[in-house]
């Protein structure tokens, strides 16, 4: 339960600036201390969106994680980084993201640079907003490795990579991050043909560094590659099972299915908090304060105020910063019209 309600925040990431895109895509022109440079101030920008915005939860953007050597793949030891996209033309999809090839035993004796991140944005934030990091659970960042004899398939490849993402979490508490969103939309897409109460262990295990110490997040979407889902919009399907998810707040994709699971907020409640999703990240429909307080006040009649939090379906880094500034500024003022209504 939070002390304000109508909590409005994100999810992880935010769009880069057309600067850091072409940057990214030209990093053998760049020295190291020019790359540093770029990062910082990539992140000032996000920052100051959000701040702009008046989102009472900022993230750093996640403007650090672009392909290169600062990807969580670039950090882990045992895999062989694939070097070009299986489908580079037509129509953009997931299908254009390949897998890595596993050469050895999988670590990542240096961490995954998530605690780097967030004390970069505790540096750079100004007083006022919380502070959340991200970071993907083992599920999901096993879906681009591939299985081999010594990890036969995508559960055993999970069981490797968690450990490591618990460490992860286990730095953050001890670096003082007091809010984190773990990221599992591979668990969201595929509990429509698969062992849910298997996704529940694996998550639980996985923040038990964090668990009943700090904010714990869950973001549950359906996939947002190139503007493209992946999964199967059925969301009844996590339930009742990833009600035993150990999370404080649970955020589902909502825009994408016009609301038509909106009654489930009203299961979450009773475990947690329900993070709503109120901005389609898909549409460059630029939802009015009015659209996004009309959801608001649908959701108050499953959920009370102080149990509710809103935010984009998913991450913002596949929509235009113009169209991401917007729909960011537009949710917040429609919290505000129906905060003055409670």
């Amino acid at each position: 339960m939070q002390e304000k309600p109508l909590r409005t925040s994100v999810i992880g990431s935010y769009p880069f600036p057309g600067w850091l895109e072409f940057a990214s895509q030209n990093l053998d022109r760049f020295g190291a201390n020019d790359i540093a440079e770029l990062q910082e101030d990539a992140v000032v920008a996000a920052i100051h969106d959000q701040v702009a915005a008046g989102l009472d939860v900022i993230t750093d953007g996640e403007q650090t994680r672009f392909d290169f050597n600062l990807s969580f793949y670039g950090y882990l030891e045992g895999i062989e980084l694939e070097g070009a996209s299986p489908r580079r033309f037509g129509p953009p999809a997931h299908d254009q993201r390949g897998k890595h090839e596993i050469s050895g035993e999988l670590a990542a004796p240096n961490g995954l640079g998530a605690v780097e991140e967030f004390e970069r944005l505790r540096r750079l934030a100004p007083e006022g907003p919380a502070l959340k990091a991200s970071i993907p659970g083992p599920y999901t960042l096993s879906g681009r490795l591939l299985p081999n004899d010594r990890y036969p398939d995508r559960y055993a490849v999970t069981e490797a990579l968690l450990p490591i993402v618990r460490k992860e979490i286990e730095d953050l508490v001890a670096a003082g991050c007091k809010e984190i969103c773990v990221d599992e939309p591979s668990m969201s897409c595929y509990a429509y043909k698969s062992d849910t109460r298997a996704f529940v262990d694996l998550f639980n295990r996985t923040v038990e560094p964090a668990a009943g110490k700090i904010r714990v997040c869950s973001h549950l979407c359906f996939g947002n590659y190139k503007g493209r889902a992946v999964g199967k919009r059925t969301p009844r399907d996590m339930f009742p099972a990833f009600l035993e998810l150990l999370v404080d707040e649970m955020h589902i994709e909502m825009c994408t299915t016009h609301f038509v699971y909106l009654d489930l907020i009203e299961q979450i409640v009773k475990r947690f908090d329900a993070a709503v999703g109120v901005i389609d990240v898909k549409s460059y429909y630029i939802e009015t304060p009015e659209d996004v307080a009309a959801i608001m006040r649908r959701c108050l009649e499953y959920a009370p105020a102080d149990r509710l939090v809103f935010a984009p379906d998913c991450g913002l880094s596949q929509t235009a910063r113009w169209a991401a500034r917007q729909k960011l500024q537009n949710m917040v003022r429609g919290a505000k019209i129906v905060r003055k209504e409670l």
